[in-house]
């Protein structure tokens, strides 16, 4: 397994200990469950949900009963948050489900999302979590994590991505990976948010590529201290591959060096100079 890898799951299971959020569906490895919850979840704070689903589940507790259920009933029950307009999907995946499966999910992906109102994230959610198998989830929070981490650099809708698809998988490659897909969720909403991530409270910083850019981006932008810094890592750099350039500089008087340094890197950011590589016979 590639080692990266092996440093998410670990740090993830880490954080997942400490910080982990309880919910009720997490509870549970009952298929019909995992997709009520996830049905619930769309657009909507798992805070809010959890006294929902537990009311939800008590009135219909599985395909059946939700088959034959009233869509006034249903709604009642929902109301609060705000999903009238899925409505449809809780009674027309349990009436699919009944008549295609005979009550029972199917383990693999292409037969649940052939049923209404599963997508793809929600077919993979199911399939680790109640099925344990080692299969990608992916919605827009694990994708910008990924996105991020491995500094795929990607925009759009990244979610459908294959390069995520594919790491999403590898991460998930492991022993309950139920585990990792709620730790990952938790910390896409604590950490990893969308919008000013906890970029240096991340346990995952040191070996993260988003977290890694921008301290270059801080160096090179940012105070005095931060430039000075950046200043002779590009001096020891050019010294390094051109001696010509710093063999006046091999022994600086300690009042000359942030001066010098300044003008290095000023001179480089005008004239845009490209750092000289060392050359190969």
């Amino acid at each position: 397994m590639n080692e990266i890898v092996r440093y998410v799951q670990v740090e993830l299971r880490k954080f997942y200990e400490k910080y982990g959020r309880d919910f009720p569906w997490r509870y549970t490895t009952d298929p019909y469950g995992i997709m009520v919850a996830e049905f619930m979840l769309q657009r909507t704070k798992a805070e809010q949900v959890s006294p929902i689903y537990k009311k939800f589940i008590e009135k219909y507790p599985d395909v059946f009963k939700l088959s034959s259920a009233r869509p006034e009933d249903i709604q009642n029950i929902l109301f609060s948050l705000g999903l009238h307009w899925r409505l449809h999907h809780f009674i027309d995946a349990a009436k699919y489900i009944v008549n295609k499966f005979d009550g029972k999910f199917p383990s693999k992906r292409e037969d649940l999302m052939q049923i209404p109102g599963i997508g793809d994230y929600v077919a993979g959610a199911i399939l680790v979590v109640a099925f344990g198998k080692s299969e990608y989830v992916v919605d827009s929070n694990i994708a910008r994590f990924i996105n991020r981490f491995f500094g795929l650099l990607q925009k759009g809708e990244i979610r459908r991505n294959k390069r995520i698809k594919v790491l999403s998988k590898e991460i998930f490659s492991c022993n309950n990976p139920k585990e990792i897909l709620f730790s990952l969720l938790d910390f896409t909403a604590l950490i990893c948010t969308p919008q000013k991530p906890k970029c240096d409270t991340c346990q995952l910083k040191n070996n993260c590529k988003h977290y890694q850019k921008k301290q270059v981006n801080n160096m090179v932008c940012g105070p005095a201290n931060s430039l000075k810094a950046f200043g002779f890592l590009a001096l020891a750099m050019l010294g390094a591959t051109n001696k010509r350039i710093c063999g006046s500089f091999r022994s600086p008087k300690p009042p000359a060096v942030a001066s010098h340094i300044r003008n290095t890197l000023s001179e480089i950011a005008r004239r845009q100079i490209k750092l000289p590589t060392e050359s190969r016979g």
